[in-house]
């Protein structure tokens, strides 16, 4: 498998580079259009199969309203290209050894991308920043993790002072909450939770008192909790890193973004297994797919705790907890903050300000237009009639003068958005920003059925004692990762369920050897290029 993806990466850029004719990295690659005649560039836009698939992620309201404007203001004639979500990177493979990867790409695998680059397969943005590229620049503004840097160059080749892709700026940085039922703590007379022993309590409670919660409820059987194999239930891992790890530390043996290797993670693990053991685990939790079809038994009513995103019980259309309430009408679910580490602390992980990463492949027959389309959708006007609409079509004015978007109240189908505030059209930012910080986070807090306050509860909870992914600046790029992307976030699963799964006396020959694949399948190559570069 690993050699299959070498390979595969391989002859996708030798058909890239090949196609691009040698221009990448010229920063004049391509011929500007006539005047008169528009420049044609094509843009990636994620499927994530909105309203049943029936929403064409490509043409639609806003894909029309995109292009006319877009054609008027810098004469460039856009069309966009679909890339199914959660395949993201095979597409991308598969669009780039066809040689002909849309003008503008978007991916969340920055290694994939670096790998590409050094390949000659990405074109180099530097000479665009100052230029082409000063509204983005200006937008993204200072980077948080890296003083005195721009979070535009939050990829920059210290060495040679190529630029291959630039980040997403993330308004919101609010990632994952534990929820649990606050019907079912009422049923049994229990507090909510404020530790990990309690929290294990009540799930005990949980499965050791079913009979109360089934009469009461009308549910046919109760799991206490379930787990996603795919993205790991990181609120849990987290609180058992060792608290005296240092980032060099943790920052090396983090694997594409997984801790196993961190000391501590595997204690942690072990809890989980413990869990499961003990009977606390949804059996069926290897069954869910990245679609995370656990949601289905959480509208059903039948799981007292998971965790998730920061605001997926409040999201709209067919919420967990609406659906939940039209099954059973007294149910409640309310966000608690009761994992701690050894020092009693709620520690958990927040988004990177830097979020999805955008590229221009070297292929492009016009960098120059992509370049002017990226910087055109970071000006305001744009971006902010993209996240909102049409006044009394997609969303209303409050008397207070806050937008609140709201999907149930859609008046016209025809512009539902292909994702949350359309995030992915408007490439250089997710999240809905407005004018200011405060407007910013008033919006998201409206664009919900739900009063503000529990929107902005939940939201202060995902960021309580929140601790941003470490981000280093190597002098030369981190290549290492990038072949070995695909196979080990594969493995993933895999080895998450045979942990969790094993009996508690074969846990630690499960996990020897499940690492020891792990390190063989690449991981090894990826902690070793981390260590010799990590900043003396």
């Amino acid at each position: 498998m690993k050699k299959t993806v070498t390979f595969l990466l391989v002859a996708a850029l030798t058909s890239v580079v090949a196609f691009a004719g040698g221009q990448q990295g010229s920063g004049h690659a391509g011929q500007p259009a006539a005047a008169g005649t528009p420049a044609k560039i094509s843009v990636e836009i994620f499927d994530r199969g909105t309203d049943g698939g029936k929403t064409n992620p490509t043409d639609n309201q806003w894909t029309k309203w995109i292009h006319d404007k877009l054609l008027k203001d810098e004469n460039i004639d856009v069309s966009f290209v679909a890339v199914p979500r959660w395949t993201e990177a095979e597409s991308l493979v598969n669009l780039f050894a066809a040689g002909n990867p849309p003008d503008v790409c978007y991916s969340y695998s920055n290694d994939n991308i670096q790998t590409w680059a050094s390949m000659g397969g990405i074109h180099d943005v530097s000479p665009y920043i100052n230029t082409i590229l000063k509204d983005l620049n200006a937008f993204l503004g200072t980077d948080e993790a890296i003083p005195g840097a721009r979070l535009i160059e939050r990829t920059k080749n210290l060495e040679t002072g190529a630029i291959y892709s630039m980040p997403a700026k993330r308004m919101n940085v609010a990632r994952s909450i534990l929820w649990i039922r606050e019907d079912w703590l009422t049923i049994l007379g229990l507090p909510v939770p404020t530790t990990t022993e309690e929290y294990h309590r009540t799930l005990l409670a949980f499965r050791d008192r079913a009979d109360e919660i089934m009469k009461a409820t009308g549910v046919d059987r109760v799991v206490p909790t379930t787990v996603d194999k795919i993205f790991i239930p990181s609120l849990i891992l987290d609180t058992f890193v060792n608290v005296n790890v240092s980032d060099k530390e943790r920052w090396i043996h983090t694997v594409i973004d997984r801790g196993f290797l961190v000391p501590g993670y595997k204690e942690g693990v072990r809890f989980v297994n413990q869990l499961y053991s003990e009977g606390l685990i949804d059996p069926d939790f290897p069954l869910y797919g990245s679609d995370y079809s656990a949601g289905a038994l959480m509208r059903s009513g039948i799981i007292g705790s998971w965790s998730g995103d920061w605001d997926d019980t409040y999201r709209e259309p067919n919420g967990v907890l609406s659906s939940l309430k039209k099954n059973i009408s007294n149910a409640n679910i309310i966000p608690v903050d009761c994992l701690t580490d050894a020092n009693g602390k709620t520690a958990k992980s927040i988004y990177d300000r830097a979020g999805v990463f955008y590229f221009i492949p070297a292929s492009s027959k016009n960098p120059e237009a992509a370049a002017r389309y990226l910087n055109w959708m970071a000006k305001y006007e744009n971006y902010h009639f993209i996240q909102t609409g049409h006044e009394g079509i997609t969303h209303t004015i409050g008397s207070d003068g806050v937008i609140k978007l709201d999907p149930n109240a859609l008046k016209d189908p025809s512009w539902i958005m292909n994702s949350n505030q359309n995030i992915d059209y408007t490439m250089p930012m997710n999240g809905l920003f407005m004018e200011t910080d405060e407007a910013s986070i008033r919006a998201l807090a409206a664009g919900y059925t739900y009063p503000a306050d529990l929107i902005q509860r939940a939201y202060e909870v995902a960021l309580t004692n929140g601790q941003p992914s470490l981000v280093v600046q190597t002098a030369s790029p981190l290549l290492a990762a990038g072949p070995y992307v695909q196979v080990l976030t594969a493995k993933v699963a895999t080895m998450f369920t045979a942990m969790v799964m094993c009996s508690p006396s074969q846990f630690d020959s499960v996990w020897d050897s499940s690492i020891k694949d792990w390190l063989s399948s690449g991981a090894q190559a990826i902690i070793d290029e981390r260590q010799a570069k990590y900043p003396k």
